[in-house]
């Protein structure tokens, strides 16, 4: 008998679902099944598109209005629009808000990751930059399976997650703004005084002039340029390190994302796989915050990516009764891409001038989105072939691993604050510039004062 050809119909009695893994999500309130199976997976590609919509706005609006106001009313964008989703009535209400969350989520990581780029000193930034950020991350990460294993109703989930987000509120008034942006739009009394103050908690006796009056003249007499996202192709210095940066996160991201989602088809039981995925990223970011702190940024990036990517590869070799092993090489190919994806934010944020960094942060964070967006449909491949998934991840992070050679050398070298400072930039290689700004000599003679996580 040919299936294919016999006449089908719509169920017109319901559904009735399994509730041994979860009680209540979204599939089952509104039946995204059958003809409306689509719908399921388009909610998750709908959030990314939220988050490539935030990583393109936020970096302008953060190099406009500030770091400080950019990170707080993203916080609060995402927390209000995620406790309204949580009394959402139809599957496109829920979709709707689900865009704002993910602009919002984006928005808040990349000015908080700016903002402490700016604001602290160079051994402390490679710190908060790896196991700050990224390790609370991987603890969220952890949390998360063990909330959904005793909330298996989706709506109190997200509820549960939603609150904590209201901690944030005073860190208002603990937070200060960059003072290199603050020096940047011109602002420099305000600059002077949060350095001061950052002196003075860390029991450091700051100089009696710490911006040349001279300097302050001339900056203040000259017009003060505004700077958008074309600025990141102005020259081809620029243009080169955009679009290496672009096509390394993109890659990047589906490896982390494909390997992310791909953790219910592992054998095993789903919450448990969850939270190896989430484990073995913490060790990751160790690694990441050695490396970045011994070792050059290009080859500690390409071998991570190298690692992560022929892992992925052999994964086809293994033979299918060994499942142990397909599932240790997998978490060892998710530890390297996650170690590199750790790394890229560095990276990125030492190759870009203070004047447009959190544009080009924003314009990178933009590209892995679109990477995010399309990991879902490489896991899809694997219904056809099982190895197929990891053939291509892995293939495309040993491409990114030789693309990252080429890129230049910011290690041991002071964060350039204007862009004609990366106009010094030749070709691929790295070359700083001969003298660097005031803000950036203080930093070198005084770098106590900038010591402290807090001000």
């Amino acid at each position: 008998v040919e299936l294919g050809s016999l006449e089908q119909e719509p169920c017109l009695d319901g559904w009735e679902y399994s509730r041994d893994v979860y009680r209540s999500t979204i599939v089952t309130e509104w039946n995204l099944v059958c003809d409306n199976d689509w719908k399921g997976p388009l909610s998750t590609s709908l959030f990314f598109v939220g988050v490539l919509l935030g990583s393109f706005v936020s970096g302008q609006l953060s190099d406009k209005f500030g770091r400080k106001n950019v990170l707080f009313a993203t916080l609060a964008m995402q927390t209000g629009f995620s406790f309204v989703q949580v009394f959402s009535t139809s599957w496109e209400m829920f979709s709707v808000f689900f865009v704002l969350v993910g602009m919002g989520q984006i928005s808040n990581y990349v000015a908080a990751f700016v903002l402490g780029t700016e604001i602290l000193g160079k051994s402390i930034r490679v710190l908060f930059c790896t196991l700050g950020v990224c390790i609370f991350y991987a603890l969220g990460y952890m949390l998360l399976p063990l909330f959904a294993y005793f909330i298996r109703d989706w709506r109190m989930l997200l509820l549960a997650l939603t609150l904590p987000g209201l901690l944030c509120i005073p860190l208002w008034w603990v937070i200060p703004e960059s003072p290199r942006w603050l020096i940047s739009q011109g602002r420099f009394q305000e600059a002077e005084d949060i350095i001061r103050k950052a002196a003075k908690i860390n029991g450091i006796t700051a100089p009696d002039v710490i911006f040349d009056p001279s300097e302050l003249q001339d900056l203040n007499s000259q017009k003060q340029q505004t700077y958008t996202i074309l600025d990141l192709m102005r020259t081809r210095n620029i243009l080169t390190i955009t679009i290496m940066s672009v096509i390394l996160w993109m890659i990047i991201s589906v490896g982390y994302f494909g390997l992310s989602l791909d953790t219910p088809n592992l054998h095993g039981d789903v919450y448990v796989n969850c939270f190896l995925s989430a484990v073995i990223e913490v060790p990751a970011y160790v690694i990441s915050w050695l490396l970045l702190r011994n070792l050059p940024r290009r080859y500690s990036m390409a071998a991570a990516l190298f690692l992560g990517g022929c892992v992925l590869l052999f994964i086809q070799l293994v033979p299918s009764h060994i499942r142990a092993l397909t599932i240790l090489l997998v978490m060892l190919g998710k530890f390297g891409i996650t170690s590199a994806f750790s790394m890229v934010y560095v990276y990125t944020a030492e190759l870009y001038p203070t004047v447009v960094r959190n544009m080009g942060v924003g314009a990178s964070s933009m590209a892995s989105r679109l990477g995010s967006i399309l990991s879902p449909y490489f896991v899809y491949l694997g219904a056809y072939d099982r190895f197929l998934p990891y053939i291509l991840m892995g293939s495309l992070t040993v491409l990114s691993g030789i693309l990252t050679l080429f890129l230049p050398e910011s290690y041991g070298m002071p964060l350039p604050d204007t862009i004609e400072q990366m106009l010094l930039v030749k070709g691929l290689e790295y070359r700083p510039a001969s003298s660097s700004t005031r803000d950036s000599k203080e930093e070198e003679e005084n770098p106590e004062i900038f010591k402290s996580t807090a001000f």
